[in-house]
């Protein structure tokens, strides 16, 4: 009975929050830039003012201790619970104690199915199986594919590496365990969004040499986090202030994820966690001049900036190819499989996708590349809201469903 009084005041809150959105005169109080040429901007521009007075809320709740911060911001994040869909068979299981939900096309096949493996975005702490129900639905419908969602356990209750290391137990399973749900092992692709593409490319990268188990056919990777190393590109610099996540939120969120000081956000943010011995290493990897001349248009380089040993030990992690899967050597990258890569214009992670993508092409890995002009990191979490979805969410998880039906 306490949960549903605490429920109905947060309701009656947010309601007076919404209310705000809409009145609000001082657009400077939501922090935040919404490019003219993005995704309807108007729409953007409300659900960003929504998102930044939930965070408010959710801070204000948890200073009054009702609720804890965290609890609300995935309680929003979930989304809407959706239909039932008399096209599918969907259950809940575990694979080797990871939860996973699984979507099977109620239509008989006269053979074995393709299966694709969703890994969720929402920076390794938001977001679950039920936020990306409408997304992992559509694949299996329109690409006629049995499909896992795995519900991986988030940080910083779970502290990592456990994200990855359930993410490597729920494929292994299913790769192992394919055929008694009715999937061909030989045809399993593996997908994510976000945080959820770095998931897909650690496991792809560490996987690609086992031999005691069916290989992974192909990988999909939404607007992926693959590096940690600078952050200082030109999508940024470009994309420094945009709607959702900003140059800044996105070292945030990785301290976040990673259960580390966040004041440590701003020497990271500059570079100074990385000695110079590790930038030569991987400056033929991560690289503004890698980047093709369209897309570093105002781009300035930045300058030097003094190396912060202290920080550097602190930030260990950031140069673990499970964080930062760009930093992979060349023996592991030219084992991987098909590659399909979907990057956004209006994203701060843009480039790390353009770059994973020239060292899959130098190591002779087939790439498949889509560039969504209009799009914005987090697009697809809006996918199967109707009107209240944006058309490069349907764009972005289009391409993905084209790709995986050539497996």
């Amino acid at each position: 009975m306490e949960s549903y009084y605490i429920l109905v005041l947060t309701a009656g809150i947010l309601v007076v929050f919404v209310l705000l959105v809409l009145i609000a005169p001082d657009s400077h109080f939501f922090k935040g830039e919404i490019p003219p040429d993005v995704d309807q901007p108007a729409k953007l521009r409300f659900y960003h003012r929504m998102y930044t007075l939930m965070e408010i809320l959710a801070k204000t709740l948890n200073q009054l201790g009702i609720v804890e911060e965290l609890t609300l911001i995935r309680l929003i994040t979930d989304g809407v619970p959706a239909c039932p869909d008399s096209q599918l068979f969907i259950k809940d299981l575990h694979f080797d104690g990871v939860p996973v939900r699984i979507y099977l096309p109620r239509e008989p096949s006269a053979s074995k199915r393709r299966g694709v493996i969703f890994f969720h975005g929402g920076c390794g702490i938001f977001a679950s199986i039920r936020s990306y129900e409408r997304i992992c639905r559509y694949i299996a419908r329109k690409s006629d594919s049995v499909v896992v969602s795995v519900g991986y356990h988030l940080a910083p209750e779970h502290k990592y590496p456990a994200q990855t290391l359930e993410c490597l137990s729920a494929t292994v399973h299913f790769l192992k365990t394919a055929e008694s749900f009715g999937v061909d092992p030989a045809r399993v692709v593996v997908c994510g969004d976000s945080i959820g593409g770095t998931f897909t490319a650690s496991i792809c990268q560490e996987l690609g040499q086992r031999t005691d188990i069916p290989k992974i056919c192909a990988q999909v990777l939404i607007y992926p986090f693959l590096q940690a190393l600078n952050f200082n590109l030109p999508s940024h610099q470009k994309n420094a202030a945009v709607a959702f996540l900003s140059q800044e939120r996105t070292v945030h969120f990785v301290l976040k994820y990673l259960n580390k000081d966040c004041s440590l956000k701003e020497p990271i943010l500059a570079g100074s966690h990385v000695p110079e011995s590790i930038n030569l290493k991987y400056k033929k990897w991560i690289n503004a001049d890698l980047i093709p001349d369209v897309f570093k248009v105002g781009y300035k380089p930045p300058l030097p900036t003094l190396f912060l040993p202290q920080v550097h030990e602190e930030v260990q992690e950031l140069f673990e190819p499970w964080v930062s899967p760009l930093l992979a050597e060349d023996a592991v990258v030219c084992g991987l499989p098909d590659t399909c890569i979907v990057t956004c214009e209006h994203d701060v992670l843009r480039d790390e996708g353009l770059l994973y993508k020239k060292r899959l092409e130098h190591n002779n890995v087939r790439v498949t590349w889509h560039h969504v002009e209009k799009g914005f990191h987090c697009a697809l979490g809006f996918f199967g809201y109707g009107i209240f979805s944006f058309p490069s969410s349907r764009t972005i998880i289009d391409h993905a469903v084209n790709f995986i039906k050539c497996y």
